[in-house]
């Protein structure tokens, strides 16, 4: 049985903090990724996509970093948004809603008149965004102590 849910810009605070809540649950509790970091100067003009269900339940999040705060992250290029965040709850993994999050944020970055998305991928990741059509590039780094490698996907 597949389970139902949307994929939306989070317009509203309630939205936004059901965003954050996934974002702790996964990054913080789940990876050990410090909630100092994990939230960030980014956040206040990123555009966040959720995924929930129809019942209100939070599935996942992810967010859009679009003009200057791309800049930083995709070697100043301003027709490249920065895709990131992308958080899927546990009970949600398997069903679709990471890839759905992906489109999402790649329809918010084409409404915005980008020509791509960079991401900065976990590298256990790698082969996920690889069939959502992206392309890693240059060398794994740490970020969070974690390693990732750069991706991007024209659009």
């Amino acid at each position: 049985m597949t389970e139902a849910y949307v994929v939306r810009v989070a317009e509203d605070p309630a939205d936004l903090e059901l965003c954050f809540a996934v974002r702790k649950d996964v990054f913080v509790a789940e990876q050990g990724v410090p909630e100092d970091i994990e939230y960030d100067a980014y956040d206040p003009g990123a555009v966040h996509v959720l995924a929930v269900r129809a019942d209100g339940v939070p599935l996942g999040t992810g967010r859009l970093l679009h003009g200057e705060a791309a800049a930083a992250k995709t070697d100043g290029d301003p027709g490249v948004g920065s895709l990131g965040r992308l958080a899927v709850t546990k009970s949600a993994r398997g069903l679709g809603v990471g890839a759905a999050l992906v489109r999402g944020i790649e329809d918010a970055a084409r409404a915005r008149g980008l020509a791509a998305v960079d991401l900065h991928a976990q590298t256990h990741a790698l082969g996920f965004y690889e069939r959502l059509g992206y392309e890693a590039y240059g060398p794994e780094f740490s970020d969070a102590d974690m390693p990732h490698r750069a991706m991007r996907r024209a659009l």
